[in-house]
């Protein structure tokens, strides 16, 4: 079960591994995004230096592990190549035991992805090359929440006065968790929506219902129900919960004419979202899994950077 949402200082600076959003100063924050959108103006590789990267993956993914790949081959890394099903992990070796095997045979960078809430603990202190969170249990997801930045600066430039309505599985969700505390020290106001015990108490004075939601988000920034981590499955059915939480054609017919529509996916279609508003006018979604390319391009080129003493700048 998710640790209550801690809030974070702001003044701290980047790190060398790229673990949660709360270890990013805002400075630093602003600064990836522009590193990001200038690959995303001109996409360019790392100086010719021959540099690995390896990407655990322990949960099941599509756009985060993909988007990693895309975004290492771009920046002209070399792949080593991991799959858990059929690595030592089965024979009963540690996710510490597995790292550092990857660090003593030459890898540069790891990408993890681990049911086990803030798995990198463990690691952060005892590995010697740059550590990137690609989302950990309930946890963090600082790359997804980067890249969702990215998107709502390139719409409205801004963050301070934007109105972000987070709704759905708020309590089992990492995005959630990684945007929350991000998006309102940038001086966005966030609210959240859905079924109220799918979120920690201290977010009840943000709650908006879905009718009201609506019509005040300039960003709706909708969850999948996360059933893999439900310790009890929902009493009510996909089609009640579409028209209860769910974003319906008819909701987004009330939302405001400049607003948009985002989701980290992947998406249950006509459960938390109408399947005609997945690729309407308004919706950001696949731009958010372009501009995961770049952010990731961003995240790794920041930490092989600092890895290597700024040799890379």
């Amino acid at each position: 079960m998710p640790s209550e949402l801690k809030w974070a200082r702001q003044d701290k600076t980047c790190p060398e591994h790229v673990l949660t959003m709360e270890d990013w100063g805002k400075d630093e924050i602003h600064g990836l995004l522009n590193k990001a959108q200038e690959f995303a103006n001109q996409p360019s590789k790392l100086p010719n230096q021959r540099l690995y990267a390896a990407n655990l993956f322990f949960e099941p993914s599509t756009r985060t592990k993909i988007s990693f790949e895309a975004a290492e081959r771009n920046l002209g890394l070399d792949l080593l190549h991991f799959e858990a099903d059929t690595s030592s992990v089965k024979k009963g070796e540690t996710l510490y035991d597995t790292v550092k095997t990857l660090e003593s045979i030459g890898a540069d960078v790891v990408v993890i992805r681990h049911a086990k809430e803030r798995y990198f603990d463990e690691l952060r202190h005892h590995i010697n090359i740059p550590i990137i969170n690609g989302g950990d249990g309930c946890g963090h997801h600082p790359t997804q929440s980067f890249l969702d930045l990215l998107t709502i600066k390139q719409e409205f430039g801004i963050f301070h006065g934007i109105n972000v309505v987070i709704a759905g599985d708020i309590f089992h969700s990492r995005v959630a968790r990684s945007n929350l505390e991000v998006l309102e020290r940038l001086g966005a106001n966030v609210y959240v929506s859905g079924p109220k015990e799918w979120m920690s108490k201290e977010l009840l004075h943000r709650y908006v219902p879905m009718d009201k939601a609506v019509e005040l988000a300039d960003v709706m920034m909708m969850l999948r129900i996360q059933h893999e981590r439900h310790a009890v499955k929902m009493v009510a059915g996909p089609d009640k919960y579409h028209e209860i939480y769910g974003l319906s054609e008819e909701k987004a017919q009330r939302m405001k004419p400049d607003s948009i529509i985002m989701h980290p996916a992947p998406i249950n279609r006509n459960v938390e979202i109408a399947d005609a508003l997945v690729e309407c006018s308004r919706s950001r979604i696949f731009k958010q899994m372009k501009n995961g390319v770049f952010v990731r391009m961003a995240v790794l080129s920041h930490v092989l950077e600092k890895q290597q003493g700024g040799l890379l700048t």
